[in-house]
């Protein structure tokens, strides 16, 4: 069942996952233009509630979705059989949403499936079915909470919105205009083109793990190593360059936090040339004073290759959602034999396990 990858493969996974992508970009941001961009024409769903044409269904999720407050589909790396110009994929997403229930809020989480039919049409990988499979969910009383923004904007942090509200989609818009974006086509004269921007899109994903590891290892050294010099970072925490981001976040994370976790998704990436664009999802969690916050929202950052290396040139954090509960974390009982357990700093099993390479 696994795919034998090769040059044409590898294109053809990164097309799977971009149109994947691009549908839950619809979805979260009730934009029924890119939401009906990850369908053929002909393109089919199956919700339960809803089974047909896609082009039915779009326009009556994304009014749906407008009513409401923005929602989160955090999809995992999906996997694809590449079956020549069609391919067939299952992704998990762990959807988060929020409404009312008897006049109170109420959050939920979502763990569901994808179950997806693809195909290439025009050098183009498209959805031509859809079937999602829910497996479980939470609900619970609460809303998101955010903490005052200082009258300096020291510590602002975009939040997001619908369609043109949103602010990821203004970052997106710029630096989708800084690299002057030109569409490509399929076709083998520009072959080396397509397979220099799929690695290229490969070393993006390497600098957005790298990322999610120093900050929670607390790796100061490993965070600074992907910021370009003169970049700049809006995250919230810190506003300010890169190289000075990566010496304050750890240096927080450690003196303030008991645990933090980043778990990053939903990679959509545009590459021209020597610059790249890219907006990608995250939840992260943390552990201080007794909560458990978890908060999700989205990475929208400038990436710029230098001397043949690639390195983020601008990082904005947008904010979705979050949740605030008293911790209830447990070392004993049923985890008692889950003895390998994070922390910050270099004794982090992750070390070991990559020097042993």
């Amino acid at each position: 069942m696994a795919t034998q990858y090769d040059g044409e493969n590898l294109l053809a996974v990164q097309g799977v996952r971009q149109a994947l992508a691009l549908h839950s970009q619809g979805v979260d941001r009730a934009d029924e233009g890119l939401l009906a961009a990850a369908y053929h024409d002909d393109g089919e769903v199956d919700y339960g509630f809803f089974k047909g044409a896609a082009s039915e269904f779009v326009p009556i999720l994304s009014s749906a979705q407008r009513q409401g407050p923005v929602t989160l589909h955090r999809s995992s790396p999906p996997w694809v059989q590449i079956l020549g110009e069609r391919a067939l994929s299952e992704t998990y997403v762990l959807a988060c949403a929020e409404g009312e229930e008897d006049g109170q809020g109420v959050q939920r989480l979502i763990g569901g499936r994808y179950l997806d039919r693809l195909s290439r049409r025009r050098g183009e990988w498209r959805l031509d079915h859809r079937r999602y499979v829910m497996d479980w969910n939470i609900n619970r009383p609460g809303q998101s909470a955010w903490p005052g923004t200082s009258a300096l904007l020291a510590n602002f942090v975009p939040r997001g919105g619908h369609a043109e509200a949103d602010p990821g989609r203004t970052l997106l818009a710029l630096g989708l205009a800084r690299i002057k974006t030109q569409e490509k086509t399929m076709s083998a004269d520009n072959r080396d083109a397509q397979l220099d921007e799929a690695l290229a899109k490969l070393a993006v994903h390497d600098l957005l793990m790298a990322y999610a590891r120093g900050v929670d290892r607390a790796d100061s050294e490993l965070l600074g190593s992907i910021f370009l010099p003169d970049s700049t970072v809006v995250s919230g925490a810190f506003n300010g360059s890169g190289p000075e981001f990566a010496r304050e976040i750890t240096r927080s994370v450690s003196e303030n936090l008991v645990r933090c976790f980043h778990s990053i998704a939903n990679e959509w990436v545009k590459v021209e040339g020597e610059h790249a664009v890219g907006e990608a999802y995250v939840i992260a969690h943390m552990t201080a004073g007794g909560t458990d916050t978890v908060t999700g929202g989205r990475y929208v950052n400038e990436f710029e290759r230098r001397d043949g290396s690639w390195k983020i040139r601008s990082h904005t954090f947008v904010a979705d959602w979050n949740m605030n509960l008293p911790t209830s974390f447990q070392s004993d009982g049923m985890y008692a034999a889950l003895d390998s357990r994070g922390c910050f700093g270099r004794n982090d099993p992750v070390y070991r396990f990559w020097e042993s390479a």
